[in-house]
């Protein structure tokens, strides 16, 4: 992909740093104290979050990038090394760097940390999912706190149950911000094949980027318990988790109840 060489008025403030005087700038929002590479990383995601370079497509080389923002190859490399690492960009040898969607297959499993006590997820193979309710409604004031919405704002909210083998093992209440989400039915969810956040970032330009999870053990109620199929003495993993766009912005709160008969939470710390 070509680079471009104009710039917005929101990047015109000078670059820190001392590499060049005469840099490309960085919008406001990023002090202008931090590293050089940080800057370049910052404009890099205001790429991102605009939608210039979708999920999938390639960006412009190191070569490209360094040239449009006026600093070394270096600088420019440091910064995609970070955003490598934080699952943003995929390099691949001689191809260049992409920008990570959760459309490829070793990416789809990436916030699903429940695995089979006698394999990984993927040998498992892809649930099975009823949608239970995919309806309109009003944020309530948990609801509204976690999407950094006003109580009261109109929100998604959906339910499901994964099966795995026939099953079911997960059982999840969502609730998505009312206006990135206009469209989406339950009809939607239920056709679409490839996993949710994939349909999320194909059909509405909403990629999930974090997420922040909370775990403990609970019983399920008499609904979540026949959902299920378990008893109400049966407990559960409840996992609440909060997932994040770009620029940390909230767009997702997702309250999992899961089975752990045959199956156990996994996490890789580093």
């Amino acid at each position: 992909m070509a680079s471009n060489p104009s710039f917005s008025a929101a990047s015109a403030a000078p670059l820190s740093g001392g590499e060049n005087a005469g840099v490309v700038g960085l919008a406001t929002q990023t002090p202008a104290f931090s590293p050089l590479y940080q800057q370049i990383k910052g404009l890099i995601l205001q790429s991102l979050q605009s939608g210039e370079w979708k999920p999938g497509e390639a960006i412009p080389s190191e070569m490209d990038l360094a040239a449009r923002y006026r600093v070394s190859q270096g600088t420019v490399r440091k910064a995609i090394d970070e955003l490598s690492a934080e699952n943003l960009v995929v390099r691949r040898q001689g191809k260049g760097t992409f920008v990570a969607t959760h459309a490829e297959q070793h990416v789809q499993y990436r916030f699903l940390k429940l695995q089979p006590d006698n394999g990984s997820v993927q040998s498992e193979g892809p649930a099975q999912r009823t949608i239970i309710d995919c309806k309109r409604s009003r944020a309530s004031a948990d609801v509204a706190r976690a999407l950094s919405l006003r109580s009261g704002d109109p929100v998604l909210q959906v339910r499901r149950v994964l099966a795995f083998a026939g099953v079911p093992t997960i059982l999840e209440d969502l609730w998505l911000p009312g206006t990135p989400f206009k469209g989406l039915t339950a009809e939607r969810l239920s056709n679409y094949q490839g996993a949710m956040y994939a349909l999320f970032e194909t059909e509405f330009g909403v990629r999930m980027v974090r997420a922040d999870e909370n775990i403990r053990a609970i019983n399920p109620d008499a609904e979540q318990a026949s959902l299920l199929n378990v008893t109400p003495k049966t407990p559960l993993l409840s996992v609440e988790r909060v997932a994040y766009t770009y620029n940390d912005t909230p767009m997702e709160l997702r309250r999992g109840l899961y089975r752990t008969d045959t199956h156990h939470y996994h996490n890789v710390l580093s």
